[in-house]
């Protein structure tokens, strides 16, 4: 099939047969994946070089929706495709990023990489030279069209995978460039037709340039709070470390546990913390990140140093104490009161602390929220979720994971929400052992 005719180059689909033509096409992935459109990425080549590998290989049963999402990114064989589209948008990224990097490289080798649109499986192609080949108008709409696409029902007379994604028979691009071919062979184009040609291929690439980064500028800008509270964090991440503290039973201490450290032989965690587990694991996934669950007493400094890094948990996790130390917020023993509770460190009379003359399952907690760059995880982003007890740090996750709430925290931020270090104290009201409604008592913001 005629994928290309252009007046300078011809292109046409190639199947690789030999092991010479294989590695010339590995050479000319690893090109594509050092170019800034993918090396500042870890999702955008982890998925190019998987579908290219695997199409070479022959492998084209792995080069699904639901095969891709899971051995690629992580996720349960049985996660919903319908809702978790990180396939779908990650595929529409590789083709743009493919066509704007042939539209400003030439290929020595002559060979292309392409990944047709409605398709996981790479197409390869071969022209007579490799120079001076620039994507027409067709081309650079269909790039920011791919992802569009992805979304909506196939075309007539497409073929459908298990994901319900379309194959369509032939891409309004294709037609495009069939015709723009018929044409260019009809005619000889002179010294100043050409002249006036690539200056408006090059109006063309510059227009759809910009467009690309207004598209960008308008989906940051759309936004929501919880999205960017966590953008930062999760930015070219596939996984986060989730560190938590654990306990052990003390009858004759006041929560009733201790913290466990490397010497208790069977810590766990209360359903509290549990439940903070399994808000932020849900919340990340949904963002196209997984998480490593750690417990903070075997959790070393190389450990938060290769990832981003989320604290769960406040007197029974020891990275938090340690980390936190520096900020204004933070955990300690409040003066005068002969308790532990959170203490702000510019004014000595503002603390926050459990009341003990309550049970501890009618006493209302406290809680911090905090993002910030930390310099002992070399300017790794830490996130705190960590209550003085156990209903603290549920209502945390809770609070992080809430648009309602992270709206009111970024209207106390105000501007540079998403890339702002920040605490939050909170206020839990604990019922019976239940956490209820968190209340924001004060922000700060650096």
């Amino acid at each position: 099939m005629k994928i290309m005719n252009r007046a300078h180059a011809t292109r046409e689909a190639w199947h690789p047969q030999t092991k010479q033509d294989r590695d010339a096409i590995l050479r000319e992935l690893e090109a594509v994946l050092a170019s800034p459109h993918f090396c500042n990425s870890k999702r955008y080549p982890t998925l190019l070089q998987y579908i290219v590998e695997n199409t070479l290989a022959g492998k084209l049963d792995s080069l699904k929706e639901r095969t891709l999402g899971v051995e690629v990114f992580d996720r349960s064989p049985m996660y919903d495709t319908n809702t978790d589209t990180v396939v779908r948008y990650t595929a529409g990224e590789v083709r743009k990023r493919l066509l704007l990097y042939y539209s400003e490289h030439s290929s020595i080798s002559g060979i292309r990489i392409s990944l047709p649109a409605g398709s996981y499986v790479a197409e390869f192609l071969h022209g007579h030279d490799g120079h001076g080949e620039i994507p027409d108008d067709a081309d650079l709409r269909a790039a920011h069209l791919h992802e569009h696409e992805a979304e909506h029902s196939p075309h007539p007379g497409a073929e459908v995978d298990e994901s319900g994604l379309g194959v369509p028979a032939a891409t309004a691009g294709e037609t495009a460039r069939a015709g723009a071919g018929e044409h260019a062979a009809e005619h000889v184009a002179s010294a100043p037709q050409k002249a006036i040609w690539w200056i408006a291929a090059a109006v063309v690439l510059l227009v759809a340039l910009a467009a690309g980064f207004l598209w960008k500028y308008r989906a940051s800008s759309a936004q929501t709070a919880v999205e960017a509270f966590w953008a930062p964090v999760i930015h070219d991440q596939h996984s986060v470390i989730l560190c938590t503290g654990s306990s052990a039973f003390a009858p004759n201490n006041y929560s009733g546990v201790i913290t466990a450290d490397k010497t208790i032989e069977y810590p766990f965690v209360s359903m509290q913390t549990a439940s903070a587990i399994s808000q932020i694991s849900s919340t990340l996934e949904h963002s196209g990140t997984s998480t490593e669950l750690l417990p903070s007493a075997t959790t070393s400094l190389p450990d938060l140093r290769e990832h981003s890094v989320i604290l769960l948990g406040g007197y029974n996790n020891d990275w938090t104490l340690r980390l936190l130390r520096p900020l204004r917020f933070h955990f300690d023993s409040v003066t005068g009161a002969g308790t532990e509770g959170i203490v702000d460190q510019t004014q000595a009379q503002a603390h926050w602390d459990r009341d003990t003359s309550q049970p501890y399952s009618s006493a209302d907690d406290y809680a911090l929220v905090a993002r910030f760059r930390d310099a002992t995880t070399i300017d790794g982003w830490v996130v705190v979720l960590a209550g003085v007890g156990r209903n603290g740090t549920e209502a945390a996750a809770q609070f992080v994971a809430s648009p309602h709430y992270m709206e009111l925290l970024k209207e106390r931020v105000g501007s540079g929400f998403a890339n702002r270090n920040l605490e939050a104290v909170l206020k839990v009201s604990v019922i019976e052992g239940k956490t209820g409604a968190p209340s924001v008592l004060a922000v700060y913001s650096w």
